[in-house]
């Protein structure tokens, strides 16, 4: 029975009414996420010994930088069950992820820098995880500038997806690139295999605004999923008895 569900919300006109349904919900949960989490990140973590305050920057710094290639990620995934299963929504999805992933590396590579500043004496330097994660935002854009390059929709699923998929070997780059490599950054500070090696307020105050980054990205997305089914299927009789209720 639950396969069958699935695969109905495969339908574009199946899943607009959920995705219209679940804004609301991931929208407040990254409002009160975002909230405790800069309480605990600005009021409550302790100022490190070495960097004083400036450090702060890492609890908007490491959400950012974790979603900028989680986001890519699963835009590869619905990219390749877009090209496999030939698929409209997953190809939307796909569609719709982009942007908050750019918008996610840019302000990582942004606030990279500003603590970079003080933590390194420069605000970039072309170490292997920087270049990078710089190389992520190209491909970002690269995607969303050959989806609209061209005219038809079905290609343009076929040649971003390409593309995603190929610009995926990027993301285990940026992740081992401090291990591999000789970087300005440490190692992980958080591991699944380690203890952390950071107090546990710090720790607490970045695994929240992970998770408000993480529902943000949820809501945004399936904002920008329903504009998209829209114009993508604005043609078909479901459109003209949703769409009233939308506005």
């Amino acid at each position: 029975m639950s396969s069958i569900t699935w695969f109905k919300l495969a339908s574009p006109a199946s899943f607009f009414p959920v995705a219209r349904r679940l804004v609301p919900l991931f929208g407040v949960a990254a409002a009160v996420f975002a909230a405790a989490g800069l309480w605990l990140g600005l009021l409550v973590a302790p100022t490190d010994a070495q960097q004083g305050d400036a450090y702060r920057i890492i609890f908007i710094h490491v959400a950012a930088a974790w979603m900028s290639m989680f986001i890519y990620i699963v835009m590869a995934f619905w990219c390749a069950v877009s090209l496999t299963f030939n698929t409209r929504l997953a190809a939307m999805l796909a569609q719709a992820l982009a942007p908050t992933g750019a918008m996610f590396t840019f302000l990582a590579l942004v606030t990279g820098a500003m603590w970079g500043k003080p933590a390194w004496g420069t605000y970039w330097a072309w170490d292997a995880r920087m270049t990078s994660e710089l190389i992520l935002l190209f491909l970002y854009f690269g995607y969303m500038a050959l989806r609209n390059a061209i005219d038809d929709p079905r290609r343009a699923d076929r040649a971003s997806a390409v593309l995603a998929l190929v610009g995926a070997i990027n993301v285990p780059i940026i992740y081992f690139s401090v291990n591999w490599w000789n970087t300005l950054h440490q190692g992980a500070s958080v591991s699944l295999t380690s203890a952390p090696t950071m107090a546990a307020t710090m720790l607490a105050g970045m695994l929240v605004m992970a998770f408000a980054a993480w529902f943000y990205a949820i809501a945004i997305t399936l904002m920008r999923v329903q504009a998209i089914i829209v114009e993508r299927e604005k043609n078909a009789r479901w459109i003209g008895e949703l769409v009233p209720r939308t506005r």
